[in-house]
């Protein structure tokens, strides 16, 4: 396999799933990996088996997003590879949801992935290559009933990744968004023994990243659906 083509990587919303597996995935073929979360402490262990970095953020600021990167940047040089991967879920009915909360479902799904996807492009731009993804899920093409905090953010995550990938991919600019269809398997969430791989798996997750990493720029994604074999479409 050919050599892998990024050699610095920034995570944020890193924590246990899809985030630590591409995380190790990453530091298996060799990259420099930074991890940002608001609690650096739960990700310790992981710094300490990987040998990166942690910094902490507020994906929702401005200034703690600038802030991020002028310290990776200082650490590690300018991440040519950038996965943003927060979430805020909120749940419950319409009429009894807390707007405070919603907002801030809203600004860390969307307004956090547009910040990120900002500064990341900064960076990129000038060497006219570099590739940026989004963590998605069913929430960014299906509201169900209950979720609607959710589905905005992620709705508008999505619409992020489709206007991006159009301005950025002419200019070198991989821009990739990921719909992770189904619950993603934990440690403390096994699969039920009637239904074996029901969950997705982050190491399985983590594999298709770097594929999608890995693809020719004559023949990018854009946006790659996953889901366990066992769901019905």
């Amino acid at each position: 396999m050919s050599e892998f083509p990024y050699a610095t990587a920034l995570i944020v919303g890193a924590g246990r799933g899809i985030s630590a597996s591409v995380a190790r995935a990453l530091a298996g073929v060799g990259v420099k990996v930074a991890l940002a979360a608001r609690n650096v402490a739960k990700l310790d262990a992981l710094v300490s088996e990987l040998g990166g970095r942690a910094f902490a953020v507020d994906a929702a600021s401005p200034e703690s997003v600038a802030q991020l990167f002028a310290n990776v940047d200082a650490s590690l040089g300018a991440p040519d590879l950038v996965l943003y991967n927060a979430g805020a879920r909120v749940r419950g009915a319409i009429v009894d949801l807390d707007p405070h909360e919603v907002r801030n479902a809203i600004e860390v799904s969307a307004f956090g992935g547009f910040l990120v996807v900002q500064q990341a492009a900064r960076r990129m731009l000038p060497n006219r290559r570099g590739a940026i993804l989004l963590t998605g899920a069913t929430a960014s093409v299906k509201g169900f009933p209950l979720s609607s905090g959710f589905a905005m953010g992620k709705f508008g995550l999505r619409g992020l990744a489709q206007s991006a990938a159009r301005e950025l991919a002419p200019q070198g600019i991989h821009v990739a968004h990921f719909i992770i269809d189904g619950a993603v398997r934990a440690s403390g969430r096994p699969d039920p023994e009637a239904r074996p791989d029901s969950t997705l798996d982050p190491d399985a997750i983590a594999q298709t990243y770097l594929s999608v990493l890995r693809q020719p720029r004559s023949a990018w994604s854009w946006e790659v659906e996953l889901r366990p074999w066992v769901e019905s479409f």
